[in-house]
C-alpha cells in the first residue's frame, strides 16, 4: 500500500511537473486573456491618440499638405530646409527661450517663499494655501481677461498703482518694451500655486528632529533654513525647474489671449508660430516640420537636464 501511495505521489507530481514545462494550463491563460481585456482599452487609446498623431505628423512633415485639401505630395526635407532658414521661426523661438528666462526664476524663487512662510508656522495657514494655489485652478481665459483689465492703459490698476507714485502711465500689452513682461506677470502669479505645493510637500517630509537639534544648537530660523531645509530642497527644486521649464516652452493661451490672437515680434511663441503656418497660411506640411524641429529641441534639453542631475548624484 505504501509503495502504491507514493508511485501515484511520483506520477501526480511528475504530470504537474510536464505540465509546467509544456503547455500552460487553462486557469494561466484565462489570467492572461482578462489581463489584456483590462490593457485593451488603455492600448488602443494609446495607439489611436498618441502614436498615430506622431507617425501621422511625421509623415506629414514631408508633404506639401493643406488645409483645404490639396496638395499631399511627398516632398522630402524642403519643409525642414525651410523651418530652419525661416527668421520667423526663428524669432518666435527666441521669444519662447526669453519667456522662459524671465519666468522660471520667479516661477521658484517665489515658490519657495511661499512654502516657507507657511511652513514655518504663519498664521492662518489653511487661508494662505488657498489663497496662494487658487488661481492656478482658473482656466487660462479666465486669467487672461483678469489681467486685461489689470493692464488696461486708461483704467487698469497697474497704471492706477503708477500714477499714485508720480509715474506716468504705461501701454503694458501694446508697448514692444512691455507686452512681454505683461505676459510673464501674469504667469507667474497664475501658475505660482502648483510649484508652491510641491515646495510645500517636500519641506514637510523634512524631519522636524533635525530642526529642534539645530535649535538646541542655538542655530536661528535663518540658519536653519540655510543650512537644513535647502539642502534638503534639491530633488524638489531639480523636478520643479524640469516642469517649469517644459511648461514655459509651450507658452500660447495666455499670449494669444491677452493679446486678443494680434502676433507681434515680441511675443509670438515657437507655438504661436506652428497654430499659424498650420491654421492660418493653412500650411499643414510646414507647421509639422516646425512642430517636430521644436520637439527636437526639447529633447535635446529634457536630456542635457537628465545628465546634468545624473552628474550631481554621482558626486
Amino acid at each position: 500500500m505504501t509503495t502504491t501511495a507514493s508511485s501515484s505521489t511520483r506520477v501526480i507530481v511528475t504530470g504537474k511537473a510536464a505540465d509546467h514545462r509544456g503547455r500552460q494550463s487553462g486557469p494561466v491563460k484565462r489570467e492572461q486573456l482578462i489581463s489584456w481585456a483590462f490593457l485593451a482599452p488603455f492600448l488602443v487609446a494609446f495607439l489611436l491618440f498618441l502614436i498615430w498623431p506622431i507617425v501621422h505628423g511625421i509623415y506629414l512633415s514631408f508633404t506639401d499638405q493643406s488645409l483645404t485639401g490639396a496638395g499631399g505630395s511627398l516632398v522630402g526635407f524642403a519643409n525642414y530646409a525651410e523651418a530652419l532658414t525661416d527668421p520667423v521661426m526663428w524669432q518666435s523661438l527666441w521669444n519662447t527661450v526669453w519667456f522662459t528666462l524671465l519666468s522660471t526664476v520667479p516661477l521658484v524663487l517665489i515658490a519657495l517663499i511661499m512654502a516657507a512662510l507657511v511652513d514655518r508656522g504663519l498664521p492662518g495657514q489653511w487661508l494662505w494655501r488657498l489663497s496662494f494655489f487658487m488661481p492656478y485652478l482658473l482656466a487660462s481665459t479666465v486669467i487672461s481677461q483678469i489681467w486685461v483689465w489689470i493692464f488696461n492703459p486708461q483704467i487698469g490698476a497697474a497704471n492706477n498703482i503708477l500714477t499714485s507714485l508720480g509715474l506716468e502711465p504705461i501701454a503694458w500689452l501694446q508697448n514692444p518694451d512691455t507686452n512681454m513682461l505683461s505676459i510673464v506677470i501674469a504667469t507667474v502669479w497664475w501658475t505660482v500655486g502648483f510649484n508652491f505645493l510641491l515646495y510645500l510637500a517636500a519641506m514637510q517630509n523634512i524631519p522636524p528632529q533635525q530642526y529642534e537639534a539645530a535649535s538646541l544648537d542655538g542655530a536661528g530660523a535663518w540658519r536653519q533654513f540655510w543650512s537644513i531645509t535647502l539642502p534638503q530642497l534639491g530633488p524638489a527644486t531639480v523636478l520643479i525647474l524640469i516642469l517649469q521649464i517644459l511648461a514655459s516652452l509651450k507658452l500660447f493661451d495666455q499670449a494669444y489671449q491677452m493679446l486678443g490672437g494680434v502676433a507681434s515680434d515680441t511675443t509670438r511663441s515657437i507655438v504661436q508660430y506652428i497654430y499659424e503656418a498650420g491654421f492660418v497660411s493653412y500650411r499643414f506640411g510646414y507647421s509639422a516640420a516646425i512642430s517636430y524641429v521644436f520637439f527636437a529641441i526639447i529633447v535635446i534639453i529634457g536630456v542635457a537636464q537628465a545628465l546634468v542631475v545624473r552628474r550631481r548624484k554621482e558626486q
